[in-house]
């Protein structure tokens, strides 16, 4: 059997394949609350086989919604919802995940296929956060400058948000810490200009994602992994590093998290990133091997024995695909097939299995 399709145990979670939807923003919600849609596109990817679906950026707060079409959970009439999207997924014998997140200054944006940029008061804009008020770019507004209490609160709505994530039976729980959005700008050295303990050292440009991680971990079940994505890198000149990312690593694996999700860039508008399929394998393969936790890949992994060779080298745990899978949301079952792994298929599609 190709290693790919060998099981992952993470805590009491067993992945039963190393393959995993990369959260992906549909931008298709509807004050927060998943529309038919999501139904439609995580219950296609459960039945194509995959593992694990981690749901895309889910907010904790209103004001941490990248745009209008973003998913939330900050209240329980949206937990209840995401429940029904959740028994669904579990049936299919795939685990759930939730990316938990806050954009930061990078919110009240536009959808992901217009043009980006800061919506207006008249376009239902809101006011939006960071760690310093620097905009993303110059069609982004100036972000006020977070004060203790909005750092309290961004705490705290990351404790109900994983709460609620149990609620509606997710088994796994991602913090959303790159890209450029609110932990990512915290944990930048060009973004956080703070001079309290928030801000300066690395050690304090650290703090709130390692306050999130320890707050988290106390109201969740110990049976229940975290994952924590990071930009190993913002690909610019005396920025966040990978080197970084690994001293980032170590701190998160002893406040409880069991993954690194290694993507990169986000935080600097205009950074120039270098793609080509599987450009960010080696953050994933340096992370594990220096920081002694376990990592998933991502980025323009397409290919099946690229996918497999990625595990079979041990250069991650799990590999995470993106573009692919909205592509072919059966990806899975025709990479099986490739490898020449018997795997099980659903009843339904028996008849389409050659």
């Amino acid at each position: 059997m190709s290693l790919l399709f060998s099981p992952l145990k993470i805590r009491d979670v067993v992945i039963k394949n190393r393959i995993a939807v990369s959260p992906m923003c549909q931008y298709s919600g509807v004050e927060g609350f998943p529309s038919q849609w999501h139904m439609a596109h995580y219950g296609a990817r459960a039945v194509g086989g995959a593992g694990l679906i981690v749901q895309e950026a889910t907010s904790v707060c209103p004001e941490g919604r990248i745009s209008l079409g973003d998913l939330g959970i900050w209240n329980d009439e949206q937990t209840y919802v995401f429940k029904k999207l959740t028994n669904f997924i579990i049936s299919q014998n795939c685990v759930p995940g939730i990316q938990l997140a806050h954009a930061g200054r990078k919110a009240s944006a536009t959808l992901g296929w217009d043009e980006s940029r800061s919506l207006s008061q008249e376009e239902f804009g809101w006011k939006t956060y960071a760690p310093s008020a620097l905009p993303f770019s110059d069609k982004y507004s100036v972000p006020a400058e977070m004060n203790k209490e909005d750092i309290k609160k961004v705490i705290i709505d990351f404790k109900h948000a994983a709460q609620r994530a149990v609620l509606a039976g997710y088994k796994l729980i991602e913090f959303h810490f790159a890209h450029g959005y609110l932990v990512n700008e915290f944990l930048s050295p060009l973004t956080n200009l703070r001079n309290d303990e928030y801000g300066g050292s690395f050690e304090n440009r650290c703090k709130l994602a390692i306050d999130i991680v320890k707050v988290v971990r106390d109201v969740i079940p110990d049976s229940l992994p975290l994952f924590a994505r990071l930009s190993c890198t913002e690909w610019v000149d005396k920025g966040w590093n990978v080197d970084d990312s690994i001293r980032l690593a170590k701190k998160l694996k002893d406040s409880g998290v069991d993954l690194i999700d290694c993507s990169s860039g986000g935080n600097i508008s205009g950074a120039k990133i270098p793609l080509a399929p599987g450009y960010q394998v080696p953050f994933a393969s340096k992370i594990r091997n220096e920081a002694d936790i376990m990592t998933g890949a991502v980025g323009l992994i397409t290919n099946f024995n690229q996918a497999d060779n990625i595990i079979s080298n041990k250069d991650a745990d799990i590999v995470l695909l993106g573009r692919e899978m909205l592509r072919n949301p059966y990806w899975v079952l025709h990479a099986a097939k490739a490898l020449n792994t018997e795997i099980d298929y659903p009843k339904q599609y028996l008849r389409g299995k050659i």
